[in-house]
């Protein structure tokens, strides 16, 4: 995509809202600002992984996000930034399964906790908007999180939501904690929001209005036999006319279990009569046929950009290879669910 063709926002725009990106990956937090409404400049995209930053470049222009260590940040740069929104993305490893929750003790951890050590000094930043693996509001980094941020002066709100309820055929629960100076539009709450408000909330569309139609070129993505032979039996399979997929990590198509659902081109009956005629079968060779017809195939990139509700002119470099794509979108956020929260920037 030729940057030029990017929308551009007039000086008059741009006095509203300056924000600063931390942890910014691949751009969701930027595409969810644009999808909000809200007048704005991202002042300043910051994030160690230089390829996430290539991506973020490509599609919003030239040293748009920095390769930055997010440690080396003071509170005297962001008030040179004259930044009055922050939104982040912290690394979700120290907080999940795979990281060993290793919470605070976890280096990985650092970034995150130096930025609640400036909170108190950044006294132009009006709102933030933090998002984060479901489980991080048990860890010890969000309680420090959110004490820093009372003695900075903001008031919270908290959520955990997943796309599935905004009419995205996607499930992907993840936490969310709103902080702004001002207060909220509706009566503060003391739990944890865990519905989306009603003008968010939308029956769930099908696959078939997502996905790239069947085609050679998808030939590709389509899973080898030796894979469907150990493991079509604990595979989430979805067909055109399915309303959900799973969640999509950084290790899709790495392993088979967990990471994501694929994807048959079939109507669900079509596909669950060759499936169950290949559970009748003693011939092997017979199973092996079975199973070809069954076209399972891995979600393709584009595919999973679009249920993580990136817009349809956010592209990848072209010499990105499908396996840094899938890294990439793991650890990604959900395009719309953040754009609903940023109703609250006013």
């Amino acid at each position: 995509m030729d940057n030029s063709e990017i929308p551009q926002i007039s000086c008059e725009q741009l006095k509203r809202h300056r924000g600063l990106e931390l942890f910014s990956g691949i751009g969701g937090m930027h595409y969810a600002l644009r999808q909000s409404g809200k007048t704005f400049e991202v002042v300043e995209a910051i994030d160690i992984n230089p390829l996430a930053n290539q991506i973020y470049n490509h599609n919003f222009g030239r040293g748009k996000a920095k390769n930055k260590n997010i440690l080396g940040l003071t509170s005297d740069a962001v008030r040179q930034m004259d930044v009055n929104v922050v939104l982040m993305s912290p690394p979700c490893q120290p907080f999940s399964r795979n990281g060993n929750f290793g919470d605070v003790a976890d280096h990985r951890s650092d970034p995150f906790v130096h930025i609640c050590g400036l909170l108190e000094h950044m006294s132009s930043v009006q709102f933030i908007l933090l998002e984060n693996v479901k489980g991080f509001e048990r860890s010890k980094a969000c309680e420090l999180y959110k004490t820093k941020l009372v003695a900075a002066g903001f008031n919270y709100r908290e959520y955990i939501l997943s796309p599935h309820a905004f009419g995205v055929p996607n499930t992907r629960h993840r936490y969310y904690c709103v902080a702004k100076r001002g207060h909220f539009r509706s009566a503060s709450q003391n739990q944890i929001i865990t519905e989306p408000t009603k003008e968010h909330i939308q029956m769930a569309r099908m696959l078939n209005e997502l996905v790239e139609d069947d085609s050679p070129q998808l030939d590709k993505y389509l899973l080898k036999d030796d894979i469907l032979q150990k493991r079509l039996a604990i595979m989430d399979i979805c067909t055109p006319d399915s309303s959900n997929s799973m969640c999509f990590t950084k290790a899709y198509t790495h392993y088979a279990e967990g990471t994501g659902s694929v994807y048959s081109p079939l109507p669900r009956a079509q596909f669950d009569t060759i499936y169950r005629q290949m559970l009748m079968s003693v011939d092997e060779e017979e199973r092996r046929t079975l199973r070809s017809q069954l076209r399972l195939r891995y979600f393709t990139p584009k595919e999973v950009a679009k249920l993580m509700c990136f817009p349809d002119d956010f592209r990848f470099p072209p010499e990105t290879t499908d396996r840094q794509c899938y890294r990439v979108l793991g650890n990604s956020i959900n395009v719309l669910v953040v754009s609903s929260l940023l109703d609250e920037l006013e």
